[in-house]
């Protein structure tokens, strides 16, 4: 699908004889942003339906969501390569809608584990998607505005993710009966009473995945009637050759590690934010008591803002340098929640999502340039990357822990709360993606810009 470079003519984004194919599978990521960010609050949500749960454990849903692109994305690279992107897209969609109508009998026997086995098999069917999806646009046009053309599909991912959080806040949390009270308080009603208001809220939220499940299997239908570009084409490399080559790739393999400190930051940036607020909320009176949910939406919307802006500015700044300048002011951000309170800090942490916005298909397009049809095994590390989302999350929960439930049992130093602490693996991560960019400089290809 790639066009050979043209120096005398200008690159075209999108040719119009694809613009059908990439408007469909750039449908895809808004599609797997849904979730992305109907989950992140569940974190907050079962710890409250179900108190027992300690962060660590709450955070597990984290552990679950992101695990499952660990475990499926080598499994779908070899997929694709065998058959077609095409396939690889409905074989995602079908486990994805699986995963999400699994939450129907989780809610029913209201177990815990039964929710992290239908997170687990909805993110099996989003590894296939991204997976697939990825390398797919990478490829679907001159190689030269690869990288654009990729920030410009994940552009609608962030959308999908402001959706996920409406969804969220609107019509989950809002309604559930659980976080109409204190933990104390609810540990203290009639023991009839926490059983009728947990099957409540556990219903409240299999309904919503359950409706997700729906409608992907409508897209599903959808999607067979859509020509997609890319049938099965049988690689020059056998697959330990393949391996091999990719493993031998410097630019490659610090790409992956990168990414996977990468979707970490994110992650924990977007799910912890509602233990930062709940910290705020701490000391303050009930009547100006924040909304969490508000202000991770201000920072999807600034991720997303930040994201278009970043797509023009790709063509006069070269992506490596201008991610470099991003994760800079990152660090930079991050410090400033860790070590501010009250509202600076949770301008601070907002402020970290204008910073993110361009690093995964920065750091996708950098690692897989100009690696063809490779590109498609080479994807799966990349979306393997994704596992960080899955591991750091825990960790910043276990430091939530440390003195007790609550997010202030502990100053460290002195004066700096556990919930801002807990931010310190978020500059960590974000510092390895500066040096990844920073590395990444010496790519002088006029082709990257």
């Amino acid at each position: 699908m790639n066009n050979p470079d043209r120096n005398n003519s200008k690159p075209t984004l999108v040719e119009p004889r694809l613009l059908i194919p990439f408007i469909a599978v750039t449908s895809m990521f808004f599609l797997w942003g849904v979730p992305n960010d109907l989950t992140n609050p569940m974190v907050s949500a079962f710890k409250k339906i179900m108190p027992e749960l300690s962060n660590f454990e709450a955070a597990l849903v984290q552990l679950a969501f992101y695990g499952g692109y660990g475990t499926m994305a080598i499994p779908a690279a070899l997929f694709i390569r065998k058959y077609s992107y095409k396939s690889g897209i409905l074989l995602g969609l079908a486990l994805y809608a699986a995963g999400a109508l699994l939450f129907y009998p989780a809610a029913t026997f209201e177990k815990f584990t039964f929710f992290l086995l239908s997170l687990y098999v909805l993110t099996f069917g989003l590894a296939f998607l991204e997976t697939t999806a990825n390398p797919f646009i990478l490829a679907l046009g001159d190689r030269r505005t690869a990288t654009q053309r990729l920030n410009l599909s994940q552009a609608f991912n962030p959308v999908g993710s402001l959706t996920g959080m409406a969804i969220a806040q609107l019509v989950i949390i809002d309604a559930l009966r659980s976080d109409d009270y204190t933990e104390q308080v609810y540990q203290a009603l009639p023991v009839a009473e926490v059983a009728l208001i947990r099957q409540q809220d556990l219903n409240i939220i299999s309904n919503v995945y359950a409706g997700l499940g729906f409608m992907i299997i409508i897209v599903f239908v959808l999607i067979l009637f859509v020509k997609i570009p890319g049938k099965a084409e049988k690689s020059e490399l056998t697959l330990s050759q393949s391996f091999t080559t990719l493993l031998k790739n410097k630019r490659y393999y610090e790409g992956v590690i990168a990414q996977t400190f990468y979707v970490g930051t994110q992650i924990m940036c977007w799910t912890f934010i509602f233990q930062y607020v709940d910290n705020i909320n701490s000391r303050l009176p009930e009547e100006e008591h924040l909304t969490a949910t508000w202000y991770n939406m201000a920072a999807m919307v600034s991720f997303l803002c930040s994201r278009w802006i970043c797509t023009w500015l790709f063509k006069y700044i070269r992506p490596a340098k201008l991610m470099l300048i991003f994760a800079i002011a990152g660090v930079a951000f991050t410090v400033g929640t860790v070590l501010l309170t009250g509202l600076a800090g949770l301008y601070c942490l907002v402020a970290i999502s204008v910073t993110m916005s361009l690093m995964f298909p920065t750091i996708y397009g950098i690692a897989l340039y100009d690696m063809g049809e490779e590109a498609k095994l080479g994807s799966a590390g990349l979306v393997m990357g994704i596992v960080g989302g899955a591991l750091l999350p825990p960790l910043q929960g276990k430091i939530l822990d440390w003195g007790g439930p609550g997010f202030n049992d502990v100053q460290v130093l002195g004066f700096i709360d556990e919930v801002n602490f807990s931010f310190v693996l978020p500059l960590i991560g974000l510092s390895v993606v500066a040096v990844y960019s920073y590395r990444s400089l010496h790519i002088s290809d006029h082709n990257q810009r």
